[in-house]
Formats: structure tokens, sequence, C-alpha cells
């Protein structure tokens, strides 16, 4: 870090500058991210991908059309009772949307999603985990 004399209306003052600015102007630069939106967006997608209209899906799920409109919108915090339901009337397991809602996350915040599962991660857990292409296209593919 390196100090740099600046000058404000005639005062100088010392300002440091270097590593520690560039970090401060990347903090600002991320925006807040907001988890009930990217749920929303990812059940958004989900339905649009299948074809599928609201009212289709809200009638599946025991959802009222402007609850599902809302939580899709990201104005509403679903409940995980209702996200189950949603995800049922959807044909996607729960565990596959919040993984990509998981790595939606991780993009927005700068970090790196990996495509596989750590070799320290299976070990540690005692067994093989197997992410077999059917699973990790579930989501993806929209197929009912």
């Amino acid at each position: 870090m390196v100090k740099q004399p600046v000058s404000v209306n005639g005062v100088v003052r010392w300002k440091d500058v270097g590593l520690a600015e560039k970090a401060q102007s990347e903090q600002k630069e991320r925006k807040m991210v907001v988890l009930r939106h990217e749920i929303g967006d990812v059940l958004r997608d989900v339905r649009q991908r299948q074809g599928r209209t609201l009212r289709e899906v809200s009638h599946s799920a025991r959802v009222s059309l402007g609850y599902l409109s809302e939580v899709e919108r990201g104005q509403k915090e679903a409940s995980s009772e209702l996200l189950s339901s949603i995800c049922s009337a959807l044909d996607v397991p729960l565990s596959t949307m919040l993984r990509e809602v998981s790595d939606r996350v991780a993009v927005a915040e700068g970090v790196a999603v990996p495509d596989t599962v750590p070799q320290e991660f299976a070990q540690r857990y005692g067994r093989d985990i197997d992410l077999s292409e059917d699973f990790t296209q579930g989501l993806l593919s929209g197929a009912r």
C-alpha cells in the first residue's frame, strides 16, 4: 500500500492507495443478493422452460395464482412447505432447485462453483457421490 497526497480545497491530505482501495471498490460493485429473488427466478425459468402457465402450476401446487406470481417475482418469501409444493407441481426435486439457486448466488458473490464434488468431500463422508447426468440435467431440461 502506498500513500499519495490528495488536495481537497487547498488542503493536502495523504490517502492510502493500492490493494485496499481496489478491494473496497470491488466490494462496492457487488450488489446484495436477495435469496427470494433468486428462488423466484429459478422457479419462473423452470416453469417457462416447461411451457406451463402460472395458472397450471398454481392449481397443481394448490397455491393461489397471485401468491405464486409474487413468489416468482421475489416479492414474497416462500416457506419450505410452499417451495416443496411448487417443486412437486413442476416435477423438479427441491434439492435440485436449491442447488441452482445456490449456484446463482455463488456466481453473484464471485465465488467459483466447482463442476464436480471434490474428492475430499466424498472421502470425508465415506461414500461415493455420483452426480449422474440425469440428476444434474433434471433442472436444466425442465422435462416432465
